[in-house]
């Protein structure tokens, strides 16, 4: 599935707030034509927001009937027109007037006025009650909205962040994810990959429970302060525009192939060149761009710069394992079954440490991408989990 920032004015790729692009089906001919929307229940998650408000706003934008239940809109319209008619909504329905921010929550005030709570400036912001989804959403409110306007955090929209932001708490849907087992993936006669692939296929359908991290919104004024420097642009890290060229420079380089991808040692003097040799965040940049399909051969490829910029520092592991976990999950899903394989192969080669490697796994975090997504590539990676703590105990008994 393919994601875009959330407000596409924005074209920075590492922008922390993504959403599934519109996918669209027309059905039917002559009178009965009509359009489904496709994925409108993962838009809807994504910003926040009930499926039945963004088909009612399409119907009133587009002079359409609409059917909800069915997510259906009268009439044919192709998804790049949806899109555009999305981008509507998204302006006059989820983001914070003041920082443009997706992370707010539709309140009802006095019983017919309606605005935006945004989570990470505390501005309130006034919806423009001459919509017509404006009676639409008062007779259809919010779940957990009333007269005081306290809605659940579930209101909030998506947020998927590079360079230690976090997601937003909305995102925890609670249900588990099914996805194909990792053995499926491969036919590698390694030992120690078919006991791996073999678990997994055993553990396809159990439900994963890990620890959640503890999070709440730290709404200090200096907390407020800082979050809106960082949603304008306006970075406390002044690095995170080095580390924004960074990727920039990796992803031009490599547009048509990662085959065309610089040299390791052009990528180290690209580094060195923009003072971020010392950076975590150097190592979770690389992690993003430099793997496609093919990345167990690419991390064997690039071993020599991985090493070299990990050199068995805790925090530069971390932060690969959160870089690949955001490639996985919001670039990649189809290479999530492969997951173990792709742990075998760091772990063999040194990169990451089975220290990390378990605590990482132990843990859903909400650090560098959503938590149901999160959930979901923590599952996938519970067979290699478990042969190291197999592992672990053959040792202690030994």
């Amino acid at each position: 599935m393919s994601f875009v920032n959330i407000c596409r004015d924005n074209t920075d790729p590492f922008y922390r707030y993504k959403m599934p692009l519109i996918q669209s089906k027309v059905e039917g001919r002559g009178n009965g034509i009509k359009t489904v929307i496709v994925n409108v229940a993962e838009v809807a998650r994504a910003l926040g927001r009930s499926p039945d408000y963004v088909i009612k706003y399409f119907g009133y934008e587009l002079g359409a009937q609409t059917n909800t239940e069915r997510c259906l809109i009268n009439g044919s319209h192709d998804a790049s027109e949806l899109q555009d008619s999305l981008d509507g909504f998204i302006n006059k329905f989820v983001l914070c007037a003041s920082c443009k921010n997706p992370e707010t929550e539709i309140q009802i005030k006095e019983k017919d006025r309606l605005q935006r709570d945004c989570k990470a400036c505390g501005h309130i912001s006034v919806i423009d009650p001459r919509h017509k989804l404006y009676s639409y959403i008062l007779k259809n409110p919010p779940a957990g909205s009333g007269k005081g306007g306290k809605g659940k955090k579930s209101a909030t929209a998506t947020a998927n962040v590079v360079g230690g932001g976090k997601s937003i708490s909305d995102i925890a849907s609670g249900q588990t994810v099914n996805q194909k087992p990792a053995g499926e993936q491969n036919d590698d006669d390694d030992v120690l990959t078919k006991k791996i692939n073999a678990e997994a296929a055993a553990l396809a359908n159990e439900t994963i429970e890990v620890a959640d991290d503890d999070w709440a919104v730290d709404m200090s004024k200096e907390a407020i302060e800082a979050r809106a420097r960082e949603l304008e642009g306006l970075t406390l890290n002044e690095n995170q525009e080095k580390f924004n060229k960074f990727g920039e420079w990796l992803l031009d380089e490599s547009k048509d192939s990662k085959d065309d991808l610089p040299s390791d040692i052009d990528i180290y003097k690209k580094i060195v060149e923009l003072d971020i040799l010392e950076d975590p965040e150097t190592i979770q940049v690389l992690a993003q761009t430099l793997f496609d399909n093919d990345i167990i051969e690419q991390i064997e490829e690039h071993l020599g710069l991985l090493a070299k910029l990990i050199d068995h520092d805790a925090d530069f592991e971390k932060a690969f394992l959160g870089g690949l976990e955001r490639y996985l999950g919001l670039e990649n899903q189809a290479l999530i079954p492969a997951l173990p394989k792709i742990l075998v192969t760091v772990y063999d080669k040194d990169l990451i440490s089975e220290e990390v490697i378990t605590a990482w796994g132990s843990k859903v975090s909400k650090k560098y991408v959503p938590k149901d997504i999160s959930k979901k590539v923590r599952k996938a990676a519970k067979p290699f989990l478990k042969w190291l703590q197999e592992a672990d105990e053959e040792s202690d008994d030994e």
